[in-house]
Order: C-alpha cells, then sequence, then structure tokens
C-alpha cells in the first residue's frame, strides 16, 4: 500500500535509537523526509547514515528537548531547512524510576519536562505548518499510563498526560482537519530494554517470564511493527483517524492472562 507519505516532513523526537529510529526507517521506507531530534549529533549521524545507505532521506536536528528554547530551535530548523512540516511523532523520553515513596520534587518535575513537557512544545512551535498542511500528530505512549508498573509515579503520569493532550488536540484540531491520535507501546524489544535487562540478576529468566505473559506469540513488540503503526496514522490512509488511543503490543494490555496459560 503506497501511505502518498513521498517528500513529507516529519519530524521524529528521540529518531535516532530505538522505538524512535524504527519510525525514521518506517517513513523514511515511505519516501519521506525523516527529521531526526535527538541530544547527541553522533547518535543522530549514525540514524541518518543507515537511512541514507538504504535509498531514504533523513535530516538530523541535535536538540536538548528538556529546554524549551531548543524546542522551539528545533521546529524552526526545520521551516528553515524545508519550508514545511507535515507531521509530528512525539516520541523521546525515558522511564527513569521516579517513584512516590522514595522521588521529590525535583525529579519529579524534571521527569516531566524529560516525558511530557516538551510534547506540548514541540506540537505548539509546529502548529502553524501543521495547519498549512493539514498534517497530522503521533505520541508515542506507554501502557504505564494505564496500568501503572510501580516506582516510576513521573513517568506513568506523563503518559497518562499524553493519551489525554492527543484527546484534548484532537478536539481543538478538528476545526484544521489535523488528525491527532496516540499509540501505546506495552513490551518493545529496544537497545534501552536490552541494556535494562543486563542489569538484572538473571536477565534471560526475567526476559522469558515477561514475554511469556504477551498473548500473540509469546514476543516482544518490534520497532518495525510501531513504525508501521505510526506511517499509517501520519498517512491520509487513516484520513479519518482522530483521538484515538491505539495498543500495538500482541494484546498485553487487554488480553486475559488466563490466554497465555491455557
Amino acid at each position: 500500500m503506497d501511505l502518498n507519505l513521498k517528500d513529507k516532513v516529519i519530524l521524529i523526537t528521540g529518531g535516532a535509537k530505538g522505538i524512535g529510529f524504527g519510525i525514521a526507517q518506517t517513513v523514511a521506507n515511505e519516501g519521506a523526509i525523516a527529521v531526526i531530534i535527538g541530544r547527541k549529533e553522533v547518535d543522530n549521524k549514525n540514524a541518518i547514515d543507515l537511512i541514507m545507505k538504504n535509498g531514504g532521506k533523513a535530516f538530523g536536528i541535535e536538540a536538548e528537548l528538556t529546554s524549551p528554547e531548543c524546542c522551539e530551535k528545533a521546529v524552526q530548523r526545520t521551516i528553515t531547512e524545508f519550508g514545511r512540516i507535515d507531521g509530528l511523532v512525539n516520541n523521546a523520553g525515558l522511564n527513569d524510576g521516579v517513584g512516590l515513596e522514595n522521588g521529590n520534587y525535583e525529579g519529579f518535575l524534571q521527569s516531566l519536562h524529560r516525558n511530557l513537557i516538551h510534547y506540548y512544545l514541540m506540537a505548539h512551535h509546529a502548529l502553524p505548518e501543521l495547519i498549512k498542511s493539514k498534517g497530522s500528530i503521533v505520541n508515542i505512549s506507554s501502557k504505564t499510563g494505564e496500568t501503572g508498573q510501580g516506582n516510576t509515579s513521573a513517568y506513568a503520569a506523563s503518559n497518562g498526560g499524553r493519551n489525554a493532550l492527543t484527546r484534548e488536540w484532537a478536539v481543538e484540531l478538528l476545526k484544521y482537519g489535523i488528525r491527532v491520535n496516540a499509540l501505546v507501546v506495552a513490551e518493545c524489544w529496544t537497545p534501552q530494554y536490552q541494556n535494562w535487562i543486563k542489569t538484572l540478576n538473571n536477565p534471560q529468566e526475567t526476559l522469558n517470564k515477561i514475554t511469556a505473559n504477551i498473548p500473540l506469540e509469546n514476543r516482544m513488540t518490534t520497532t518495525q511493527e510501531i513504525g508501521n503503526a505510526v506511517a499509517f496514522l501520519l498517512s491520509n490512509k487513516s484520513s479519518h483517524t482522530t483521538g484515538q488511543i491505539i495498543y500495538v503490543d500482541g494484546g498485553y494490555v487487554h488480553l486475559d492472562r488466563a490466554l497465555v496459560n491455557a
């Protein structure tokens, strides 16, 4: 299916690694220009090189998204370079373990900047161009906003906020024909996830327990599967889909756990 993304300018925060890179690769494979916004220039360059090696188009912008000024500059740099914005994927973030019992005000607020506030800022600054192009916004979210996880209050709150903003923006932007959707990730195999598993005492045993609880095929979601769903939501093939919170998780959040033990 041709998603009609050729030469569309798509901003992807955290697009150099993991889920973000899977999204960047996918939209580039569809002919879009993947604008990767990431903290480290070297990571951005590596991602761009891989995309271009496969015949795709990509551009990198180094930005620390916890800084409001950097968020605005990243959007303005994109406009200067390409003269338009056709889609925004808010993806950057980190499950940083700021809990209730062992957290504090400073850590909680910092986590909100790391995981939620730049979602608002990127959309706010990109909005004038999205209005012109009737573009789309996709917010990447996590199961923690619905299921909780324990010891991660700030990250869970951020994901609840991401979901709420998705519905709020979908309503506010109806008059412009801008569609806004969220894609919720549960257990996705990324370098970050792999590094976390390695820190545990029994990494393989823990991984086996996690995948055993994923109903569909007892395996992790891949970054490509996330990328495929995001590309569809960005495209005009999903032209009547807005305000939706879509789970690409192998049934992890909603299917009966009895199924995995049947």
